[in-house]
């Protein structure tokens, strides 16, 4: 562990980023504060139902619970990043990200949140175990940005880039993030962990169970997102090509 990390207390919290998932929010929300670690919502512009949800929620859980309330909708990764920039300034040490719709395994969060005390400086990165769930065009298409990613970091390092139940080093994500935009919105899980690597910080790879609910609520807009994605890997292409020297030099003597 480094020196970094043992001058500081190791202090964990929750990240959940809600854009219109009033449906699932409370059952997600009470899996993890089963628990015991504290939780910011990220209010990502919600409509009033769901604003309504969470203001509900952040009262009854108000001992565990924080609100943060953003004007407009900003995207998944500006929610993220907002609610780590939160934690952060509140003290904490790191953030678990859950996403809100029910995807993510919360059995698995105690496994990562041990994973990250013993190793305080690294990014503590869930690579996902389908079940039948998952649509199959979804999950073929993820291995478009795995090629990209491995081609753009020069390693294989990251065994999945698009999983968002993943734990943050506060103090080094957000100085990253206020580097470098890493985008706003679903583009944001990968390229968050593709400059991590860019920046020397270690991955810790770990499986973690996936699903896709029934009648599961996703923002994803196929067009949209697709195109930033695209252009986001095309970035990172030629950002890769000038930082290459240093990234094998990196992965010989690393």
């Amino acid at each position: 562990m480094e020196e970094s990390a043992l001058n500081n207390p190791f202090k964990p919290a929750i990240v959940i980023p809600v854009y219109n998932h009033e449906d699932a929010i409370e059952n997600t929300l009470e899996q993890v504060l089963e628990y015991g670690y504290p939780a910011v919502l990220v209010d990502d512009g919600c409509g009033a139902k769901c604003r309504e949800v969470l203001e509900k929620l952040a009262e009854k859980y108000r001992d565990q619970v924080y609100l943060v309330q953003l004007a407009t909708n900003s995207g998944k990764g500006g929610a993220v990043k907002a609610g780590m920039r939160f934690l952060l300034d509140q003290g904490f040490s790191h953030a678990l990200q859950v996403d809100a719709d029910g995807q993510h395994n919360i059995s698995d969060l105690p496994i990562f949140i041990q994973a990250a005390e013993k190793e305080q400086e690294s990014l503590i990165c869930g690579f996902p175990i389908y079940d039948h769930s998952v649509p199959k065009h979804r999950y073929y298409c993820r291995y478009f940005s795995h090629v990209w990613v491995w081609i753009n970091t020069l390693s294989f390092s990251i065994k999945d880039s698009m999983c968002g139940f993943r734990v943050y080093p506060l103090v080094k994500i957000c100085k990253l993030i206020d580097r470098a935009s890493c985008g706003n919105r679903m583009s944001f899980d990968t390229e968050v962990v593709v400059r991590w690597v860019w920046s020397g910080h270690k991955i810790k790879n770990m499986p973690t169970k996936v699903i896709y609910p029934e009648n599961g609520v996703s923002h994803f807009n196929a067009i949209k997102d697709n195109v930033l994605i695209s252009w986001m890997h095309t970035r990172l292409f030629f950002g890769m090509l000038w930082r290459s020297p240093a990234l094998l030099w990196n992965k010989r003597h690393g």
